[in-house]
């Protein structure tokens, strides 16, 4: 049996090598999302605290390694694919954003 994620699906975004899926934790006001990978759902990124404003990172074993640059570019093009086409929650900075952890 095949799980449905219809409707928490937020966007995607591509650099030359994959592509990458944005999954939030529910469809009305989720409290985080989740950075996806491959056929099999590798995680690369979870980012928690959107409600709270307290946001938090957790990287995924394989991309815990990988440079401080290319992970900006992860979050940064993570949240541009979860505030596509939505309005940011009231709790959320409206700039730039960073996660503690």
């Amino acid at each position: 049996m095949t799980a449905n994620h219809e409707g928490v699906e937020r966007g995607s975004f591509s650099d030359d090598y994959r592509t990458y899926r944005v999954r939030v934790s529910c469809a009305d006001a989720p409290d985080s999302f989740q950075v996806l990978t491959g056929n099999g759902d590798d995680i690369v990124l979870i980012v928690s605290g959107l409600n709270s404003g307290d946001l938090k990172e957790t990287w995924g074993p394989f991309w815990r390694s990988f440079k401080p640059q290319w992970k900006i570019w992860v979050e940064e093009s993570a949240f541009r694919a979860f505030y596509r086409g939505r309005q940011p929650i009231a709790s959320a900075p409206s700039s730039i954003r960073f996660c503690n952890g």
